[in-house]
């Protein structure tokens, strides 16, 4: 199982793996740790994350970027109507609403979700990851911001189904590095919390949270955020200041170059990293637009003094913050300040005057977050044992029911009163399951929808509708339905299950004895089937309105009364439980059949992606072959080549190098592999006779070590192989004479040869002869010796009938093994039955 954690961010995504020695932040392939978050449509091909932003710059209006604040987000949203006035693709609303965004993808012109680009990044991280552990990836935890809706929840979990991941937990970022922060800490308290607040000012959102840390255990007392504050802000003010400055002194208008601003905001964010370090920073970019080159500096008070309007957003949070946790500023123990954006000295600045105290960097502001997802990974994993720790989320904000009341059944009559409840408060926590209790005749539905003030949420208030129903009760009377509302652990609503619970009496013989006994437990068992006892998460909601407990009253409180003196039988209550359907319609969702046509598009754009990759390769191949031959046959294969030969060797790879950058700079890969195979028929016989040249000599020289050993052997006086025939040693001296014979003769063959002649003396010959010549003389010259008859042994010495093994293991172990030797063991047997 893969224990992966994603943290996808709003400019580049980390990806962290979990390993027997702990987390890992993995690289990708330009050995780097971030992986922009970028896909770039070509005309062969897409070009995603490290690739994607190399071809920005040349290809700036089909590189999707900042995809993580088009997800789940309306069309109308003013956030993103701001948002795409700087992106240089094209964005429009498509027919549910929705954005659709547009390139050029394969020569046409294509549109595209925000989820499908999400999921296409996500499958690029998916291929680092897989990487980097040689294994599948599958399972993850994705980090989200906690100001993520339903819906762009939603749509992260349809991203993972195209990429095919699995997360196990879409985790909050700022939860994550709590938990990052926390898990390895052994000095948190046992009783009073230690309350840290996290600052997380990322690239387009801060994010504030404050968590309260106990031993083994850490809870969430608040979430705040603002949704655009973060440090592309920064870049954007100082761009607008440049761009203005150079339309006055140059007379250029970058907003209407797309390239142009593409590379006027990287020199920005550049520039923002330098005056976090230094009092001041030129700005110089060459060939900027029209042939012009500018150059420019700024100072770091006139910076601050421009970003004044974002610095001023800064306390807005934090103050929220604290106020939803009930705590005061003394009660912050700590501050920790993440986030790529958090480098700017004038928030440092604003972080201290607030809480009275320097906020600290004791965790890495760009990794924290994946490190955090992928230890929730491992906590969730059964294939990993973490440190027991406890986290206890909480939801950012408040979920509530509303149905129509059931004054009346009526088809003639008006619209109904409209009720609602709040199931999950504010700060409700994650995940966690509520029980309704409804009484309806006949089929209903509830809508979910955001309780309380939206405005800050800037989406739709209505969430979801379900419909419960049809069902049928058995009853004239109006049914009693449970109904389940989950709050999952991605901080997903959704209607569970409905559950129509029925009373029947059941006629059950009883002895007169115990008949008052039966009839306790029949008061006893009705209310406990109608409400089951609520558990940490599960709460029953009696939502009957006043008309229905009316109609109804009671029904949970039903006894019989048992006279039993008179009665022998007591009426029995059974509730029946029947589960009843649930459609459920989520507004601005994906459908499962949108989200599998998704999937499939995804395996085709992956596919063409590895035909063209395949494709470049063998492209290579073939240029790479060309420069390596050419230099070969002019230097190490110069001996092995005619002159003829050579000369048109290289005619036909300069001919071949003179296609490949004219007709053949754009062919499929079957025309490269043809081409390949077509110059190696005249390349490999050279090669050939260079590889037999150079590894000649070494063979031979084994071949002659081999005979000469065997020869040794057999002409030999050591008594090891005096129990050898001497006809037999005979054999082996003439099998290695006939052998000498061979081998001079061929010998004399090949050196009459020139080096550009083929070998008649072949390395593979050498090896298959040597290998004869060992398997006849091997199993000559290292025949065992006869093995000597045992002694019998005496009367006198000789053990009972029955106990021979037992006496010769005894004397086996009372005497000193003996080393091993070439002597038989029935020598050894011998000596140590005569020693016991």
């Amino acid at each position: 199982m893969s224990v992966v954690g994603f943290d996808f961010g709003n400019e580049s995504c980390i990806v962290a793996v979990a390993r027997q020695r702990g987390i890992d932040v993995v690289l990708n392939d330009e050995s780097k740790r971030e992986t922009p978050a970028i896909v770039c449509f070509g005309d062969k091909q897409r070009f995603i994350g490290t690739a994607g932003a190399a071809s920005t710059m040349m290809n700036p209006n089909n590189s999707i970027s900042q995809i993580k604040r088009l997800i789940g987000k309306q069309f109308s949203d003013t956030e993103l109507q701001r948002d795409i006035k700087s992106l240089p693709f094209h964005v429009t609303e498509g027919p549910d609403g929705y954005p659709l965004i547009h390139a050029r993808y394969l020569g046409e012109a294509k549109a595209f979700t925000p989820i499908q680009v999400f999921g296409m990044m996500l499958s690029n991280l998916k291929e680092i990851a897989e990487k980097n552990l040689n294994a599948a990836v599958v399972d993850c935890c994705i980090g989200i911001p906690i100001y993520f809706t339903d819906l762009e929840r939603r749509a992260v979990l349809d991203a993972t189904t195209i990429a095919g991941l699995h997360p196990l937990h879409l985790i909050h970022e700022t939860t994550a590095t709590a938990l990052a922060y926390g898990i390895y800490k052994t000095d948190l308290p046992e009783n009073d919390p230690l309350n840290v607040a996290f600052v997380d000012i990322g690239h387009a959102s801060m994010q504030v949270c404050i968590a309260g840390f106990k031993k083994g255990q850490l809870k969430i007392l608040a979430h705040s955020y603002d949704r655009s504050l973060g440090g592309r802000d920064f870049d954007e003010v100082l761009f607008h200041h440049f761009a203005v400055k150079f339309k006055e002194e140059y007379k250029i208008d970058v907003f209407q170059n797309a390239r142009a601003s593409l590379r006027l905001r990287a020199a920005c964010e550049k520039l923002k990293k330098v005056l976090s370090a230094n009092p001041e920073a030129p700005l110089n970019i060459e060939c900027l637009m029209d042939e012009k080159d500018v150059r420019s500096f700024i100072k770091r008070d006139d910076f601050e003094q421009l970003s004044l309007p974002i610095l001023e957003r800064v306390k807005g949070p934090l103050e929220k913050a604290l106020a939803e946790a009930g705590l005061t500023v003394e009660n912050i123990h700590m501050v920790e300040v993440v986030g790529s954006g958090s480098r700017v000295p004038a928030i440092n600045k604003i972080l201290t005057e607030f809480f009275g105290k320097e906020p600290r960097r004791t965790m890495n502001a760009s990794e924290c977050v994946a490190r955090g997802c992928a230890l929730q990974c491992a906590i969730l994993s059964p294939t990993f044992k973490v440190r027991e720790f406890q986290v206890n989320e909480s939801f950012p904000f408040s979920i509530s029911l509303s149905w129509k009341g059931s004054a009346s059944d009526a088809q003639d009559s008006g619209p109904d009163s409209q009720l609602s409840t709040v199931v999950f408060p504010k700060g409700n926590s994650i995940p966690s399951i509520k029980a309704l209790t409804f009484y309806r005749s006949g089929t209903f539905s509830v809508d979910v929808q955001y309780g309380g003030d939206v405005s800050g949420l800037q989406t739709p208030t209505k969430i979801s509708t379900y419909t419960i129903g049809p069902f049928q009760s058995l009853k004239s009377e109006r049914a009693k339905i449970k109904v389940k509302v989950r709050l999952n652990l991605h901080g997903i609503v959704s209607l569970d299950s409905a559950i129509l619970l029925e009373e029947e009496e059941v006629e059950v013989p009883v002895s007169k004895e115990s008949a008052v006994e039966n009839t306790k437990m029949d008061t006893d068992e009705a209310p406990a089937n109608a409400a089951p006892p609520p558990t940490s998460n599960d709460s029953d909601v009696n939502m009957q309105d006043a008309k229905a407990s009316a109609d109804t009253p009671g029904v949970e409180n039903v006894t019989s009364q048992t006279d039993s003196e008179t009665k022998v039988q007591a009426p029995k209550k059974k509730v029946k439980k029947t589960n009843i359907p649930v459609a459920e319609l989520v507004y601005g969702a994906m459908s499962h059949v949108d989200v599998q046509k998704a999937v499939e598009k995804e395996f085709e754009m992956a596919l063409q992606d590895r035909v063209m990759e395949e494709t470049k390769d063998k492209k290579n191949a073939v240029e790479a072959y060309v420069y390596d031959m050419r230099n070969k046959l002019n230097d190490k294969y110069e001996e092995f080549v005619t002159a003829p030969e050579k000369e048109g060797f290289i005619a036909k790879l300069q001919e071949v190098e003179d296609w490949l950058y004219e007709d053949g700079e754009d062919e499929t890969k079957g025309v490269y592999v043809a081409k390949l195979e077509e110059l190696k028929k005249q390349g490999d016989p050279v090669e050939e006779r260079y590889k037999e040249y150079t590894e000649r000599g070494t063979v031979i020289d084994q071949f002659v070590y081999c005979i000469n050993s065997y020869r040794e052997a057999a002409v030999s006086n050591d008594p090891k192989f005096d129990h050898i025939d001497i006809n037999e040693k005979q054999k082996v001296l003439t099998e290695c004479v006939e052998a000498e014979n061979w081998l001079r003769e061929k010998k004399q063959q090949q050196d009459s040869l020139p080096k550009y002649a083929n070998p008649v003396l072949l390395v593979a010959e050498i090896r298959k002869k040597a290998e004869a010549v060992d398997r006849f003389c091997k199993p000559i010259m290292t025949k065992p010796k006869p093995a000597k008859p045992a002694t019998p042994p005496t009367p006198a010495t000789s053990p009972p009938q029955g106990d021979t093994n037992s006496n010769e293991n005894s004397g086996a172990t009372g005497s000193e093994v003996p080393p091993e030797s070439s002597e038989p063991m029935e020598t050894d047997k011998s000596d140590n039955t005569g020693s016991a």
